[in-house]
This record gives C-alpha cells, sequence and structure tokens, in this order.
C-alpha cells in the first residue's frame, strides 16, 4: 500500500501568507504568469508578422514555414532536457537565464537584417522558451504547494495557456498594422523585463539538495526523437505525408523515443522517471493536453484564413474578433473551476470541457461567407472557450498536483511537450487534410468555372469546403478526447486538493528509492 506524498496536503505546510519563502505568492504568480504569456503568445503572434517580413527580407514562400518550424524545432525537441536543468540548477536561475535568453534572442530577430539571422533568432527563441516554460510551471507548483489558493492560481495559469494564442493574434495584429511586424518580436523584451524585475524580486533560488544525476543517453534520446517527430510533422505540411523526409522522421522518431521508454526503465537515474506519468490525475492530464492542442488550432489556424480571406477582415478586426473566446476562458479557469475542484474529478471537467469543443467545432461547420459575426461566429467562440477554459484549467491543475519537488521541472516540461507536440500533430494534420478537401472539390466541379465570376465563385466554395473539412476533424478530435479521457482521467478529486489523507496510487519520494525509474 502506497502513501501519499504529504508535502502538496493542504495544511501540511504553511499557508503563502504564513511561509516567508512564499508570503508573495500572488507577485510570483503574477510574475511567471507574464512569461508563460510571453511564451504562449509566441506561438501565434509571428504567424501575422510573416507577409509584411517576408516583403521586406524577400524569402520565398517555401522558406516562410521555418520562421515557425525553427522555434517549433528547438522548444518541442529540448523541454524535457529543459525541464530537468531547472531541477538541477535552481528554478530561479533557470528562470531567469529563459528570460534573458528569450529577450535577447526576441531582438535579435526583431533587428534581422537576413532571413538567415531571423531563422537563428527563432531557433534562440526556441532553445531558451525550452528552459523557461518549466521553469515557470514548477515555480508555481512549489509556490502553492498546501495552500487553499492553489486550484485558484493554476486556473489563472491555465486560462493563459489556453487564451494566449487568441491573445497574441490581437496583439500581432495591432503592432503589424500600426508599428511594424518586427515589434511582434521586440515586445518580447518588454515581457522579459517586467518578468525578470519580478523574479529577482520574489523568487529565491530553490533547488533539492538530493538532484539526481544527468541521465545523458535518455536526454540525447528524448531531444533527438522529439526533433525527429515535430520536424516529420512539419515536412508533413510542407512535402506531403508520402515523402521520404517525412516518413523517416517520424518513423525514427518514434523509434527513438521508445528507445528513450525502455533506457528511462533501465537506468537508475532516469531524465522522465515512469513515476511522473504513473499516476493516472498526471498522466490523464498528459494525455488530455495532447488531444486538446490537436484539435485547438482547428479553430486558432482556420478561423483566422476564414475571418481574414472570406470575410475580408483585417489583422486588427480578425484579433479583435477572437477576443471573446480568451474571455470565456479566464471565466471558468478562475471562476468556475475554483469552486468545483474540491467536489468533481478532473474527468468532470475535462470531459465535459472536450464535448463543448466537440459541439463547438461541428457548429463551425455551418459557416459560410454570408455568417454574420454577432449571430454565427460569436456563439461558437464562447462556447468554444468555455470547453477550453475547463480542459486547460483541469488539465494545468491535475498535471503537477502531487510531484515531489525534485520531479517539479520534469513533469512541467512533460506538460509543456505535449502542449507542443499536439500543436504540430494539429497543424500538419489539419493542414492537410484541408488543402486534400479543397484540391478535391475544385477537381469535381471543375466544369463550372467557365467564366471569371465563376471561377472565382468555385475558389472561394473550395475555400469554405477546406475549412467546413478541417473544423469537422477538428471536432471528431475532441470527441475522441472526450471518451479517451473521460476513461483514463479519475471521477473523484485527489485526495491533495481536497485535503484527505487517505491513500493515494502515488508513491511517497522515499529517498531510498527516488532515484529508481521503475
Amino acid at each position: 500500500m502506497s502513501s501519499i506524498d504529504r508535502s502538496d496536503l493542504p495544511g501540511s505546510r504553511p499557508s503563502p501568507a504564513e511561509n516567508p519563502l512564499h508570503k508573495h505568492a500572488w507577485w510570483i504568480l503574477a510574475t511567471v504568469g507574464l512569461a508563460q504569456l510571453m511564451v504562449v503568445l509566441d506561438a501565434t503572434i509571428v504567424n501575422i508578422a510573416l507577409p509584411s517580413a517576408q516583403r521586406e527580407l524577400g524569402f520565398s514562400d517555401a522558406d516562410r514555414q521555418w520562421v515557425v518550424t525553427a522555434y517549433s524545432l528547438a522548444f518541442g525537441g529540448l523541454l524535457l532536457v529543459g525541464g530537468r536543468i531547472a531541477d538541477r540548477v535552481g528554478r530561479k536561475i533557470a528562470f531567469v537565464t529563459g528570460l534573458v535568453g528569450f529577450a535577447a534572442a526576441s531582438a535579435l530577430g526583431g533587428a534581422a537584417p537576413t532571413f538567415g539571422v531571423l531563422i537563428g533568432a527563432r531557433a534562440a527563441q526556441g532553445l531558451f522558451g525550452a528552459l523557461l516554460a518549466p521553469a515557470a510551471l514548477s515555480i508555481l507548483t512549489v509556490t502553492f504547494a498546501g495552500s487553499n489558493a492553489r486550484a485558484k492560481a493554476f486556473g489563472v495559469f491555465g486560462a493563459i495557456a489556453g487564451a494566449g494564442g487568441a491573445i497574441g493574434l490581437l496583439v500581432g495584429g495591432v503592432l503589424t498594422e500600426f508599428l511594424d511586424w518586427r515589434w511582434c518580436l521586440y515586445v518580447n523584451a518588454v515581457f522579459a523585463a517586467v518578468a525578470a524585475v519580478g523574479a529577482f524580486v520574489f523568487l529565491r533560488n530553490s533547488r533539492p539538495d538530493d538532484v539526481d544525476p544527468v541521465d545523458v543517453p535518455g536526454a540525447v534520446l528524448a531531444s533527438l526523437g522529439l526533433l525527429a517527430v515535430v520536424y516529420g510533422f512539419s515536412s508533413a505540411e510542407r512535402d506531403g505525408w508520402s515523402h521520404p523526409i517525412t516518413i523517416g522522421c517520424l518513423v525514427g522518431g518514434v523509434g527513438l523515443l521508445a528507445a528513450f521508454a525502455v533506457v528511462e526503465l533501465r537506468v537508475r537515474y532516469p531524465l522522465l522517471p515512469p513515476r511522473v506519468l504513473a499516476d493516472r490525475f498526471r498522466g490523464g492530464a498528459v494525455m488530455s493536453m495532447l488531444v486538446a492542442a490537436v484539435g485547438m488550432f482547428g479553430v486558432f489556424l482556420f478561423l483566422t484564413y476564414y475571418l481574414q480571406v472570406t470575410l475580408g477582415y483585417s489583422a486588427v478586426r480578425t484579433g479583435l474578433a477572437f477576443l471573446p473566446m480568451p474571455v470565456m476562458i479566464a471565466l471558468f479557469a478562475t471562476v468556475v473551476m475554483p469552486r468545483v475542484v474540491t467536489r468533481i474529478g478532473p474527468r468532470l471537467l475535462v470531459a465535459p470541457g472536450m464535448l463543448l469543443a466537440s459541439g463547438a467545432m461541428a457548429w463551425f461547420t455551418l459557416i459560410d461567407e454570408n455568417t454574420r459575426y454577432v449571430t454565427g461566429i460569436l456563439p461558437r467562440l464562447l462556447v468554444m472557450g468555455a470547453g477550453i477554459g475547463l480542459i486547460f484549467s483541469g488539465v494545468i491543475t491535475n498535471a503537477t498536483l502531487g510531484v515531489a519537488p525534485h520531479d517539479a521541472g520534469i513533469a512541467s516540461a512533460t506538460l509543456n511537450t505535449a502542449q507542443q507536440v499536439g500543436g504540430s500533430i494539429g497543424v500538419s494534420l489539419l493542414s492537410t487534410v484541408a488543402v486534400t478537401a479543397a484540391t478535391n472539390y475544385s477537381t469535381s466541379h471543375v466544369g463550372q468555372a467557365v467564366s471569371p465570376e465563376s471561377a472565382a465563385a468555385l475558389a472561394q466554395a473550395a475555400q469554405l469546403t477546406s475549412y467546413h473539412t478541417a473544423f469537422a476533424w477538428c471536432a471528431a478530435i475532441f470527441l475522441a478526447g472526450a471518451i479517451v479521457c473521460g476513461a483514463v482521467l479519475p471521477g473523484r478529486p485527489s485526495p491533495l486538493v481536497t485535503g484527505q489523507r487517505g491513500v493515494s496510487r502515488q508513491p511517497a519520494p522515499m529517498s531510498s528509492t527516488r532515484g529508481v525509474g521503475r
């Protein structure tokens, strides 16, 4: 019979107001939340700037995807290593180093005179983001451990993670339209400077005394495997699923990750200890994040195209159109979730959230070129926001629940990895099915293009078909996620949330066995 890690039980530690280390807990939340917002924003804010950057730097359409891929490769491939570094060197050192490096890389990218410098800067952003993101979440984990305010704090953090992409569209549109595309990168230096001040004032460099040695074979296998998988999905979007590079990277990446899993079961000090994912609350949360990230890109990617291409919205108007969605995410993550998390389990948060998101995406399949924003787009965005708010708050609250301090960084990195890999899968998969749907529609109706007007109408109909197909796939993905996560996630709240000191499946991190991966 295994026992609970009581370090995260309410009442087992002083509250943030009583513990000198955490007396500024809400300022710490603001600091790490700002850093998280910066990282999440970068996933979409640069997309708005791409057309302007392409015109100024003169790179081709084929090269354009590298502005996104360079960042996602470094970020997704190095997250697990970044999480373990945060555990070893200390969370404050990792956090500040990530902030400073991310800001410097962003400034370099903003000032880039050539395409090559821009790509190098984006890769550096991903590298430092892989150090920053897990450090931020692990700081939040240990700051609010044992506090009754934990649910509210993680609700806020979940709202930032879920809404950041939509906010990035708005910020990117405003900066590109009224200033310059380069400010979509320069703005990160502002975020980083404010967060760095907060880190120096409010954080201490906490790190466990008994840190595991570095698992070099695991680090190499994990990094190469994730790099191959992320690049494989990027290649699928660009070259197709049957291209040799796509197949080679995906097969090779899966093989490397399988080897990584075998190594982690055998080494004494694994990079990703199996105990981190053995708990249903944490393992189910990581799985839920992966599914949610795949489906979320449908609303961000294809609804952006629909608003700008089909309805003719400007970049700023498109960003404003998305704004109700992050408002709903924040409402459900910060108001609804903290009130119910101690009474219901993650299954009753995440699975209904997936169902709401699935319904919203299915509803989006009915839009056309005459759909009005207030009566057509807005209601769907509100339903989608409610679903994402429930998913992300339930996922992030449980992903680090009860994790031992020496595993906080790697547990945080695992969740971030699931989000990053899921996003890569979503972009490539949905882009492929959308392009295929548009091509098939155009081919089957080619006889209708007998005049310039009819040809334009055919192109618009094919474009709408591609959107509808992508939205339908998103609806199916969220529906499958609701079924799978409903089966995997526990239906009861964790004792670590309710304060019950019963028995949990999470083994206590005993010093004599902590390093063992089994």
